[in-house]
């Protein structure tokens, strides 16, 4: 399986931008994707999530009401789309795919649901 998360750039503050994550492979083992972000000397942390059934969503609080994400036309592919930004949301971004099972909105927080990761794609938002 492999992930290409391509999207990223500077924006100013107030700006969007949006990401896309398609997945290649064997990727009928999975049940959504999600997207978590590192900033410099933090850890990375759970931005949103999409399960493929019912297309269920779940968001981090710090970005609930400013990204949205949705599937791509019924590929395995989520794309964020990222309005309001602000200098906070400065990271590399990184898509996965959920490879747990009915997993819970807080299991999807927590990188073990995930199997597969993409390498990241920079975001950056000046002040």
């Amino acid at each position: 399986v492999q992930l290409q998360a391509y999207g990223g750039g500077l924006v100013q503050a107030g700006g969007s931008l949006r990401l896309s994550c398609p997945a290649s492979g064997s990727t009928r083992s999975s049940y959504g994707m999600g997207w978590f972000r590192q900033a410099p000397g933090k850890e990375r942390e759970f931005v949103a999530a999409i399960r493929w059934t019912r297309g269920r969503t779940n968001y981090a609080a710090s970005v609930k009401g400013r990204f949205t994400i949705s599937r791509d036309n019924g590929k395995v592919a989520v794309n964020p789309e990222m309005n309001s930004l602000n200098p906070e949301d400065t990271a590399v971004y990184y898509c996965a795919l959920i490879t747990v099972s009915g997993s819970t909105d807080f299991a999807l927080s927590n990188r073990a649901s995930y199997g597969y990761w993409g390498q990241g794609t920079q975001v950056t938002v000046s002040s």
